[in-house]
């Protein structure tokens, strides 16, 4: 029966092992994704949500400015408390647009 520094080592040993195999597939992972990005034309930028549009990615031009100054873009998601308000009160919410200048 193993002693618990043989099964240690043993166990530092796998780690090793399995720490360099990960580094072998990540160059094959790596190569994917680039390939990938290529293919469908994305940027580092839209991977790191610096870009406008989409989840995650900021929250956009304020489209309404509420009664104390509160702005929302109107995107997708949870509206805030203030349009909701709006909203169930019967209220349009599009007097409460933001005009173009």
């Amino acid at each position: 029966m193993p002693t618990y520094l043989e099964l240690k080592a043993q166990a530092e040993a796998l780690l090793q092992q399995a720490e360099e195999m990960r580094k072998q597939e990540l160059r094959g992972v790596i190569a994917e994704i680039k390939a990938k990005m290529a293919e469908y034309g994305i940027t580092v930028e839209d991977l790191a949500g610096t870009t406008s549009g989409g989840r995650g990615r900021g929250k956009g031009t304020p489209k309404y400015r509420g009664p104390n100054g509160e702005t929302w873009s109107g995107g997708p998601g949870r509206k805030p408390a203030w349009v909701r308000e709006i909203l169930a009160a019967g209220g349009d919410i599009e007097r409460y647009r933001i005009q173009a200048v």
